[in-house]
């Protein structure tokens, strides 16, 4: 654990409030949930809650279904970094960033579907060489959760499907997870 150096007190509501600098470092927003952690030695940590977290094992069988099955190359996130892939080496993927342009998509709410010769969406910052072809925010009980995409290896060729059951095998697999977190 890392020191910052920075202390609040606890309002007559028990309330503390978390500075600007930390929640824009640790890409916490107004409205997200945090987990509450407690220890012997009387150390309270929050940490960032991700409802789609818990379906990481879940989301990992639907995106090998999804490789397996449509030749798609998935990934799958929660609201900050990748929680399943296939098709994708997993260690230069699993629990890396987001970039700030799938954030956007995530934020509009709607499917999102590369148009040739438009700029690429890149799903991370690091190592990646492809780029998103096919990308639908999960949403659950109204609220963006994560995300479904499909990637290309970075090069033009095409998958296995076809562009409109690509769409609708990603826009399937978002609504899917997004009702599996709500019941």
């Amino acid at each position: 654990m890392k020191a910052t150096g920075i202390v609040r007190r606890i309002d007559d509501l028990g309330r503390v409030v978390i500075p600007k600098e930390i929640r824009r470092t640790m890409r916490i927003r107004e409205g997200d949930p945090l987990e509450i952690y407690t220890d012997r030695d009387g150390e309270v940590i929050f940490k960032k809650y991700s409802p789609i977290g818990e379906l990481t094992s879940f989301a990992t069988q639907y995106a090998e279904t999804l490789h397996k099955t449509g030749g798609l190359t998935v990934a799958v996130t929660d609201r900050d970094a990748v929680i399943a892939v296939s098709g994708l080496p997993k260690k230069e993927y699993l629990e890396k960033k987001l970039t700030p342009e799938i954030e956007k998509v995530m934020e509009g709410r709607s499917l999102y579907s590369y148009d040739a010769g438009g700029d690429r969406i890149a799903l991370i910052d690091e190592g990646m060489t492809g780029f998103v072809r096919v990308a639908m925010p999960i949403l659950s009980d109204g609220d963006v959760v994560g995300c479904v995409c499909s990637l290309s290896g970075g090069d033009e060729k095409k998958e296995s499907v076809g562009e409109d059951v690509e769409s609708k095998l990603i826009t399937t697999a978002a609504a899917f997870l997004g009702h599996q977190i709500g019941d």
